[in-house]
Order: C-alpha cells, then sequence, then structure tokens
C-alpha cells in the first residue's frame, strides 16, 4: 500500500469521459453537449472538476476523452479554462478504454499520481463531493475509490459487492448481470472514481468485454484489483441525485429542475427579487445586477446581463440581450439586442438581432424593431 502524506499528496489528473454515443437521447447531438440552463452537460462537470484548486486540491492535468465523430465537442471544449488535453477514442470500445486512452496525455513520470475519473454526463456533481472522495481516496491508501450511495431504488445501477466478514469490497456489478441476493443490494456505484494509477492502467488491460454489447466498463476494474489484492474503498455521498447520469430526456428535465433552483436561489441571495422562483427560468450564463425584479414566467437565457433595478415583467423572453438599470420590461421578446437604461419596454415587444433602443426610449405597446417609438417618457 502506497504511502500518504498529508504534507505532500500524490498529483491528481482527472480524466473526464465524455465519449458516450448517448442513444437514448435520441439525438445526432452528442449527449454531452445537450444543454442544462444554457450550458453543455460537460462544461458543468468541468466546472465541479476546474473548481478543485479552490477546495484545497490541486490538479496537474484535465484530460477529456472524446468520440471519433465529436468534432462539435472539441470546439466546445478548446477554449475552455483548466482542460490541458482532449484525446479521441477511435472506437467505441467501453469506459475501460476510454480511460486507457485518456492515461495517453499523461507524463511517464507521474505513475505515482491519483487518477480522478469523472463521467461528462453528471452536471449536478459538486466540487466538495469530489473533493472528499480524493481525500478519502488518499487517506485510506487505496487502489482505487468508489463515489457511492445507498438508495431506495437502486434499479438500473451498479453496485457495489462486499463478502466477507470485513465486508470487503470484491466487484462492482451491472443490473443486468445481478444474480440472486444481488438484487437486493441498495449501495451503488456513481460512476465516479479516483485511482492510483500506478495500478490502473495494467488492470484496465484485464477487464473483459461484456459479451453483449463488446464493450469493456470502467466498473470491472474494481474485480480485477480486488482479485490481485489490491485494496478497494468506499466513500459514501449522501446526495445521490447529485451523481447521476444523464441517460434519457427525462433525466436531463429532472436536472434541469434541480439546476434551476440552484441558480435561482444564488440569486435570491445575491439581492436579485425572484417573485416566484419554481416559474423563473434564468440560464446558468445569465448576469443579474442586484435589485433586479424578475416576475414570473419570465424566461432569461443566453448572454444576457439586467442591470440594478430593472423590473423583467411576466412573459418576458431575454436571449443573449443587453438590458441597463433603470428599465421596466413587459411581455417583451428580445433577442441579441440592446436596450439602454431607464427604458420601457411592451407590452408585446419584439426586438430582433441587432435592434438598439436609446436611454430613456418608451417604445408603446406592441412595438417591433424598425417602429418610432418616443425618445423619452
Amino acid at each position: 500500500m502506497r504511502a500518504t502524506s498529508a504534507a505532500e499528496p500524490a498529483p491528481l489528473s482527472v480524466i473526464v469521459l465524455a465519449a458516450g454515443a448517448g442513444r437514448r437521447m435520441h439525438s445526432a447531438r452528442p449527449k454531452p453537449l445537450h444543454r442544462l440552463c444554457g450550458r453543455p452537460l460537460v462544461r458543468h462537470v468541468l466546472d465541479a472538476v476546474c473548481g478543485l484548486p479552490d477546495h484545497g486540491v490541486a490538479c496537474d492535468r484535465v484530460v477529456v476523452v472524446v468520440g471519433a465523430d465529436a468534432s462539435a465537442l472539441s470546439r466546445e471544449l478548446h477554449d475552455v479554462k483548466g482542460v490541458t488535453d482532449v484525446v479521441e477514442q477511435g472506437e467505441p470500445r467501453g469506459t475501460a478504454d476510454a480511460v486507457l486512452v485518456g492515461l495517453t496525455a499523461f507524463a511517464d513520470e507521474l505513475d505515482d499520481a491519483d487518477v480522478l475519473v469523472v463521467p461528462a454526463d453528471v452536471p449536478l456533481v459538486r466540487t466538495p463531493t469530489l473533493a472528499e472522495l480524493v481525500a478519502g481516496h488518499r487517506a485510506s491508501g487505496a487502489a482505487a475509490t468508489i463515489l457511492a450511495a445507498r438508495v431506495d431504488d437502486p434499479a438500473g445501477r451498479l453496485r457495489v459487492v462486499r463478502e466477507g466478514s470485513d465486508a470487503k469490497v470484491v466487484q462492482v456489478v451491472e443490473h443486468r448481470a445481478l444474480i440472486g441476493d444481488e438484487h437486493r443490494i441498495d449501495e451503488v456505484a456513481t460512476g465516479v472514481w479516483c485511482f492510483r494509477r500506478s495500478v490502473l492502467a495494467p488492470a484496465l488491460r484485464r477487464v473483459d468485454a461484456d459479451g453483449l454489447v463488446g464493450e469493456a466498463n470502467l466498473a470491472g476494474v474494481v474485480g480485477v484489483l480486488a482479485r490481485t489484492g489490491h485494496p478497494v474503498e468506499v466513500v459514501h455521498t449522501d446526495a445521490a441525485d447529485e451523481v447521476r447520469g444523464i441517460n434519457d430526456r427525462a433525466d436531463l428535465a429532472r436536472a434541469e429542475k434541480e439546476m434551476r433552483r440552484r441558480i435561482n436561489r444564488a440569486w435570491l441571495e445575491a439581492g436579485v427579487t425572484l417573485v416566484d422562483p419554481d416559474v423563473t427560468y434564468v440560464d446558468a450564463t445569465v448576469e443579474l445586477a442586484p435589485d433586479v425584479t424578475v416576475f414570473p414566467g419570465a424566461v432569461l437565457q443566453g448572454a444576457t446581463v439586467v442591470g440594478a433595478g430593472t423590473e423583467i415583467g411576466p412573459g418576458c423572453r431575454l436571449v443573449d440581450t443587453e438590458v441597463g438599470a433603470g428599465c421596466r420590461l413587459e411581455s417583451t421578446t428580445a433577442v441579441r439586442a440592446r436596450i439602454g437604461r431607464d427604458c420601457v419596454v411592451g407590452p408585446h415587444a419584439v426586438l430582433g438581432p441587432g435592434s438598439v433602443l436609446a436611454a430613456a426610449t418608451v417604445t408603446g405597446p406592441f412595438y417591433a424593431a424598425g417602429d418610432d417609438p418616443s425618445p423619452s417618457r
């Protein structure tokens, strides 16, 4: 077992798995690029990963593994701060092979490193959860540490199988491969893992492909390590839904609801009034100044920026739009528009791409870009 030191922890590298086809999404768009509150799923995951240094966990590399047909995903990632490498899995041979591909980006001298593996389809994962997993892994000196949870309904989830009087972890089994009493196991692996790099690559090469799908699952590493005498430990999280993967549109809708709750809560704490947060839709990319008031049914998307003291009335939809301070908008739709300070817009105004309203403009009802609004109140 490797000796650990709180003063000098092993280097940490991160592999984000974004090569999955996402067939259950029934979409031509790669699953990691499906949007959650205005941002691709993979961007939310990278936010959590790249926040680790702020929680005392330094990362030397963040590698994203993409599929062979993921040119759009590669373009999305090219300017993401903190991502050091994007590597391609040429054939869909499973998550075990994807991690092997990710390891090719690491320097040979980092054999003593820890490797954190995170799938790109867990957009609700928080940085503190990842930091707790890394800390638990280092404290135990294990070869592998599983981020796990106990859930009421484990159907469809990876199960952690233990044996012996000491309840030692011996394998992680997919739902369809469960036998007998294993169906009653409520301890599930979340798909987030931390490994000692020196044992990871050899173990990955010994993982057998699933006979049904012809792909090698990363979960198989646990059995390989346990059979060869390497300790496998578990860190439990009480927030099981935080690390539940997005597999279909229903999962995406559930995650959207939770992410919007987080976003709206943060704006309330920052001095923004949301009259009814449950029916107010603010993308993760939107910027709101203090004392903004947003009424029910408003939808704020993209790179929208709203100045201090502005009221966004019911039924407004703003996309990539700049709104100055002290404005009042009623039932307004604006896309890539600029609204100066102290304007009164609507009701039922439509501002198309490139529209500009000068400061203190009063549009009146049913205004459309190109009409002649009043220059003052």
